[in-house]
């Protein structure tokens, strides 16, 4: 097995595995083993089950990164033995048997709630689901203020919507409670209150780094201090 974990980066709604492309190149150039597979967005358990099984067919131990929602999935998918660390960024940390509906309801909300454009997709077998993405006029000042505009135009035409039954689904256990986390909290997040990565970061005892100015695309915009701090990660769980 190797002794250095590979880092399974975990992207949120409204982005893909694109959006870690800086971060991925940081932690290449560090000799860090990365993998950023495609998250499903149809639903907690059914999203965490994916990247559980992901992370189990990896050789060695494995350090869960999630960004945004895929915060949410990492917290049930880092139960898989092989998961060895967690890493927040700009994230949801849930307790287990609550929702991410319930951890929002703690704090005002942010204005990405007001913003949100409502889809819907075929299920077989049943009548059709709703999914959401941003409206495209509201993306760059919700999801990535300090990205440059051109980019940001991009980012929203080829964002990923989420299922939203998803912000209904509770948790089904919570990793942090077993495996050490570490969680960065963008100071100028407009998608996720920062009080709310904060609260969940200090529930779970994480390593904390806060990024004042950093939009919630912060993987996008500062993606040197988002490997910093998963090195730091990789570093202690080797």
């Amino acid at each position: 097995m190797s002794r250095t974990p590979t880092v399974l980066l975990v992207h949120g709604a409204f982005a893909d595995a694109g959006s870690w492309s800086g971060v991925i190149a940081e932690l290449q150039n560090h000799g860090i083993p990365v993998i950023a597979p495609p998250n499903p967005l149809r639903g907690l358990a059914s999203d965490a089950a994916y990247v559980a099984a992901v992370a189990a067919q990896i050789d060695g131990p494995v350090v869960l990164v999630g960004h945004s929602y895929g915060g949410a999935l990492i917290t049930v998918a880092g139960t898989a033995e092989n998961v060895v660390g967690l890493v927040y960024v700009a994230a949801y940390v849930l307790e287990e048997g609550e929702s991410l509906g319930e951890l929002q309801g703690r704090f005002p909300l942010s204005p990405l709630v007001s913003n949100l454009k409502e889809w819907t997709y075929p299920v077989e077998g049943a009548k059709s689901a709703v999914e959401v993405s941003i409206k495209a006029e509201a993306y760059p000042e919700i999801f990535a203020a300090d990205v440059p505009a051109a980019v940001t135009k991009v980012l929203a035409a080829a964002q990923r919507p989420l299922a939203a039954a998803a912000f209904e689904e509770s948790a089904a256990a919570a990793a942090w409670k077993t495996k050490p986390s570490w969680a960065l909290v963008a100071g100028s997040d407009q998608a996720i209150n920062p009080e709310v990565e904060r609260f969940g970061a200090k529930r779970a005892g994480a390593t904390i780094v806060e990024l004042e100015g950093a939009s919630h695309a912060v993987a996008v915009s500062r993606p040197k201090e988002v490997a910093d701090l998963i090195r730091e990660a990789v570093e202690a769980t080797s």
